[in-house]
């Protein structure tokens, strides 16, 4: 079986780039060129435009590709690539990294750290008095952004590479939609959120929710996960995803279960809340469009409930996600494929990249903390590009 490093190396001796790129599951899934887009819409749609293309396009790789925004109202972005392969993701892990580049950035927070917080605060307010409400105002999750301008472009290719070392997430990079007189921009990101997958009959779904920062020194490593774990809040905020997700999934399928239970989840910067949910189709062959469809998004990125949380992000935020949490993806003819919540992500676009983190804000949050922990989101993409939030190259830091 070929490894992902000798696919690239093809995708270059054919002179077609790599347009998209999956690593997850013990796999990597990787298109190359961009054949045909599919047609546009929002995400509503989005099952019975994927098979009207299957149903109108007789040629190339059976299976599309690509990315949805986090608002279910804006159109996705979805192509066939001009060739499609698959490989064995276990090995090839790159150890390149962008720092190279990253290092001579200028990093502009949007909103500041302080501002962000006074959102979290003004959140809270909304929370508590909404209490009494039919449908009270639950949970929202706020994020924020980092703005980064480079002397030169950015290496998508090395910001892969570099977040590849952490065997926990999976890895993703695609073509968004072209811009007129800019660079082609592309998403780039390590999720540890699965949003959705489908093979036959069998749908998995591997929501995380409740988050608390890594440590190098062991003892506070282990402090904040033994915390994690007894957090009321925390705990709290996950049990609502979780039964979010049990909701939306329980109308097509005639099993469906928890075998784990929720379980500490680590990546190389963060703890998590987990839980596996597996189930069983009634019908095959509904397709795994139609599945993400009715998940996202989750209240893992929005909140509960779903179209009161969006609202109050439109307000609070202050800024477009685009295509930050929503999910990362593909399907095939058969109706198969993989969905990842796109968080931890980058959009990158020449010599510009925006980095964003979020974090969920229910009755019992701290402005402060909430503001803590979005840093520490944004730890893993700053230290696969050799900086820290402040633009100051880790290398001179550590000296």
């Amino acid at each position: 079986m070929s490894s992902d490093k000798e696919i690239s190396g093809r995708a270059t001796e054919c002179g077609l780039a790599e347009s998209f790129l999956l690593r997850g599951h013990g796999r990597v899934l990787i298109g190359q060129g961009l054949r045909t887009e599919v047609g546009r819409g929002p995400i509503g749609s989005l099952a019975a435009r994927v098979g009207a293309f299957f149903k109108a396009n007789e040629g190339g790789p059976r299976v599309v590709m690509g990315a949805l925004p986090f608002d279910r109202s804006q159109p996705d972005y979805l192509f066939q690539p001009e060739i499609f392969s698959t490989a064995d993701g276990k090995d090839g892990r790159g150890t390149s990294s962008a720092s190279a580049d990253a290092a001579r950035c200028t990093i502009t927070p949007a909103p500041a750290p302080s501002v962000f917080a006074d959102a979290v605060a003004a959140c809270l307010a909304m929370i508590a008095a909404s209490a009494d409400d039919a449908e009270p105002l639950t949970k929202v999750v706020l994020s924020r952004s980092l703005e980064l301008v480079s002397t030169h472009e950015f290496d998508a290719a090395g910001l892969l590479a570099a977040l590849a070392r952490d065997p926990s997430i999976a890895v993703f990079s695609t073509l968004l939609p072209a811009e007129a007189d800019a660079p082609r921009p592309l998403l780039v990101g390590a999720t540890p959120e699965l949003l959705v997958s489908k093979k036959g009959d069998e749908v998995v779904s591997h929501p995380l929710a409740g988050s608390a920062r890594r440590y190098g020194d062991p003892g506070a490593d282990r402090r904040s996960a033994a915390g994690l774990e007894r957090s009321e809040k925390d705990r709290r905020e996950h049990q609502a995803v979780v039964d979010a997700v049990f909701d939306a999934l329980s109308p097509y399928c005639r099993e469906l279960n928890a075998p784990e239970r929720t379980t500490l989840r680590s990546t190389a910067s963060m703890w998590h809340l987990g839980t596996r949910i597996v189930g069983k189709l009634r019908d095959a062959d509904t397709p795994v469009a139609e599945l993400a469809c009715a998940l996202h998004p989750t209240p893992a990125v929005c909140g509960l409930p779903r179209n009161r949380a969006a609202e109050v992000i439109g307000r609070l935020e202050g800024y477009d996600r685009g295509f930050y949490a929503g999910a990362v993806g593909w399907a095939d003819e058969k109706g198969d494929g993989e969905w990842y919540v796109s968080i931890r992500s980058a959009r990158l676009a020449g010599k510009r990249a925006t980095l964003y983190a979020g974090a969920g804000i229910v009755a019992g949050s701290d402005p402060a903390g909430e503001t803590d922990e979005t840093s520490a989101k944004f730890v893993a993409l700053l230290s696969a590009l050799g900086i820290d939030e402040h633009g100051h190259p880790l290398r001179e830091r550590a000296a």
